[in-house]
């Protein structure tokens, strides 16, 4: 099974990166950008048949390794 998982910062939490890349692209002459917010995207091929077990796997990467969800989240998508 293949998915998507895409990870960002919690609403409230200060992004700086995006902040950065908000400023960079203001400065490239793009107007009208109020807020960036960025985050990865992490795509897993896991060797299992079963969907809700690969999506229970996906799920338990996510919360003890891919995501710090004390400040970030996680969607999971199938590919």
């Amino acid at each position: 099974m293949k998915y998507r998982v895409f990870v960002t910062l919690k609403p409230g939490v200060l992004d700086p990166q995006g902040e950065a890349i908000r400023h960079a692209l203001g400065s490239l002459g793009f107007e009208g950008v109020n807020s960036v917010r960025q985050g990865k995207m992490i795509e897993l091929d896991l060797a299992e048949d079963d969907v809700a077990k690969a999506e229970s796997i996906a799920r338990e990467m996510c919360e003890r390794l891919l995501a710090n969800t004390v400040i970030e989240k996680f969607q999971i998508e199938a590919v």
